[in-house]
């Protein structure tokens, strides 16, 4: 039989152009703004069928990656949360962006991105400029003077030095470490205005990114709509331990929606104001964050961006294996590390382009206020490098602060192996004579002394020698204590458990930025027809995995169409039949455009001799087969256990012909 030869494909034949990808993506009902008919909300979009399926599929292989490989317990907590128990996080305090208003339209601009925005639009120019020969932009290039659109700030080609070339690339690569007062001066410095309107704009201001609401009719329990899924988690820590019979590691997982009250949302899917996150909790002893399997990824090499390259104004990263990386520090620990390669490997697996992939590590100012050490995946699109998972040690701080706000103890109890013996000085009390000296006030009396650690004591005990001894309670209420009341001896203690406030890795994922991203890599056009769109989605995550096409509508097809149909359901493989009456290379085209990878034809042949043709999207290749082993060979490719490789030296070439 022939052996199909898959072709190279030029899938750079034609520049990036996000016009036509954008175009395709709403003429297609990828996804497109939400109350649309009524104006539209800048930062809400609906997806449509095909961004649906490209978002399910996504998260069921994030899913599987994660939650069955791992063996992560998987919650669904609630999105209303009371106001408490943020208050409590700190995100009611901290959980902010720097905005600032032009002065004469009140418009409102997320400072950063306006510094970003403006800076890289005059590195542009200044390109633009030196390959015109320094001439003003107006001489040599009229073209480029377009007037503006409102959400973008376009390059005017003028000179810079070289000074002020460096100036700008150091701030933009420590841009995410600038404080508040520190953008403002910035934006003085650099004279920075609103693109849009050339107008100056205000100092920057605070503003909480957290939708408020109420909990009841009467608006007594004000709430929030949750900023992340993380905080569910952490209050259920207790039972998650219990469910995992008391044991440490162990990770908890979820999957659902999110708010955050962005201040400017312009960039699609990439700043929006309601999305889907998935996130993992991995609960790990703060004494032993190493990890069961980084045996496994040690040798795996990432792209790194860490804080002293930045700091130093590059954004070059380096290459390192994350065994190296762990052991020179630049990672913090296994547990860590072994995250950033799981990442890694989702991301690479779902058709993210591994050179556009780099992994930054947060600068001090940046960093959260839980976190001990923190690194994003960034994937470059046309928007540039964007943030779409974070990584985080947020160390003991949550379970540690909502514990001293509700009492409730979230630690781990371990049983030691061997015994601790331990001698430590401890308090002994009359409460009776406590309770009848000072009543209601005894029980934080006996709480503060009960919190004394051991330098503490030994101060009250050598008081108590000397007569009494005064102790602060509270807000600064002091009580006079006496040796009748309180005795402290050094006694000996047997330690059998130990108790401890686990630490918290956590993976933290954008799944509506790493959709469009996706979408981006994938998309390209056909070398002879640059209006032909392609977007080459992997099979894992593509929203339909074969197009059924019968070359009639005669009646006679129907009963081969229903078997083939029920045959890929049966087998777990998503297809649709396109029987409309337009040429079979538009019926391929049209779902070339939405990543369908296989298609099947069914012809005459078929009929009689019960084959059928596959073709693959990318090459165009088409190879032949009975229907059977046609099924088989898709349902394969789909579930990744064969490549096409494979496919085509099992099936022979279709010639275009076929005898009937």
């Amino acid at each position: 039989m022939a052996t199909a030869i898959a072709p190279e494909v030029d899938k750079t034949a034609h520049p990036f152009d996000k016009a036509n990808l954008e175009a395709l993506l709403s003429r297609r009902f990828f996804y497109a703004p939400a109350f649309e008919i009524y104006g539209g909300v800048a930062g809400l979009y609906d997806y449509g069928p095909p961004g649906s399926s490209l978002q399910a599929n996504i998260i069921s292989e994030w899913r599987k990656h994660f939650i069955i490989q791992d063996h992560m317990l998987e919650v669904d907590t609630t999105i209303m949360t009371p106001a408490t128990v943020f208050e409590t996080s700190g995100h009611v305090a901290r959980f902010a962006d720097w905005m600032v208003k032009d002065t004469k339209t009140g418009e409102v601009l997320r400072a950063d991105h306006l510094v970003k925005s403006v800076l890289e639009a005059r590195l542009a120019g200044n390109l633009e400029a030196r390959a015109l020969g320094g001439q003003p932009e107006a001489a040599k290039a009229p073209a480029l003077n377009k007037r503006k659109k409102k959400d973008d700030q376009k390059s005017v080609s003028v000179k810079l030095s070289d000074e002020v070339v460096s100036e700008y690339e150091v701030t933009l690569a420590k841009l995410d470490d600038y404080s508040g007062i520190e953008l403002g001066e910035l934006c003085r410095k650099h004279e920075i205005k609103n693109p849009a309107t050339g107008n100056e704009v205000s100092e920057p201001q605070q503003f909480n990114l957290m939708f408020a609401s109420s909990i009841g009719p009467t608006g007594q329990h004000p709430g929030y709509l949750r900023p992340e899924t993380a905080q569910g988690h952490f209050l259920n820590f207790s039972r998650l331990l219990e469910f995992n019979n008391g044991r440490i590691p162990f990770a908890s997982a979820q999957i659902g929606r999110s708010f955050r009250n962005e201040i400017s949302p312009r960039a699609g899917l990439l700043r929006v104001r309601e999305f889907t996150m998935a996130e993992i909790e991995h609960y790990v002893d703060p004494e032993d964050k190493r990890h069961e399997r980084f045996h496994e990824v040690r040798d795996l090499v990432l792209s790194l961006l860490d804080r002293d390259t930045q700091y130093a104004g590059s954004t070059a990263p380096q290459k390192l294996s994350i065994g190296d990386a762990v052991e020179k520090g630049l990672v913090a620990n296994e547990t860590l590390g072994y995250f950033l390669v799981r990442i890694y490997e989702f991301l690479i697996k779902i058709g993210i382009n591994p050179t556009r992939l780099r992994f930054r590590q947060h600068m001090a100012n940046e960093m959260a206020h839980y976190a001990t050490d923190c690194w994003d995946a960034e994937i470059h699109n046309s928007y540039g490098w964007i943030e779409c998972v974070g990584c985080a040690d947020r160390a003991a701080y949550d379970l540690t602060v909502h514990s001293a706000r509700t009492g409730q103890p979230l630690l781990v109890r371990q049983a030691l192996k061997e015994p601790i013996i331990i001698e430590r000085e401890a308090p002994e009390f009359n409460k009776k004579v406590i309770g009848k000296t000072f009543g209601k006030d005894a029980a934080p009396i006996l709480k503060t002394v009960e919190s004394l650690d051991e330098a503490g004591l030994l101060k009250l005990k050598g008081e108590l020698v000397q007569g009494s001894a005064v102790i602060t309670v509270g807000e600064g209420q002091q009580f006079s204590l006496t040796a009748e009341m309180l005795k402290i001896e050094r006694k000996t203690f047997k330690q059998s458990i130990r108790e401890f406030v686990p630490n918290v890795i956590e993976p933290s994922f954008g799944i509506g930025r790493i959709l469009y991203t996706l979408l981006e890599h994938s998309y390209w056009a056909r070398k002879d027809d640059v209006d032909r769109g392609v977007l080459s989605l992997p099979p894992l995550v593509a929203p339909t995995k074969v197009l059924i096409v019968p070359l009639s509508a005669r009646e006679e097809f129907d009963p081969l169409i229903r078997e083939v149909s029920s045959k890929f359901r049966k087998a777990g493989v998503f297809a649709r039949v396109d029987d409309s009456n337009t040429t079979i290379g538009k019926r391929y085209s049209r779902n070339d455009e939405l990543g369908t990878p296989f298609g099947v034809t069914l012809d005459f042949a078929s009929l009689q001799k019960r084959t059928m043709t596959l073709r693959e999207r990318d090459t165009m290749v088409q190879l032949i087969g009975p229907i059977d082993d046609v099924i088989k060979v898709v349902t394969e490719l789909v579930e990744g256990d064969i490549d096409w490789a494979e496919a085509c030296r099992r099936l022979p070439v279709y010639e275009g012909v076929q005898a009937v």
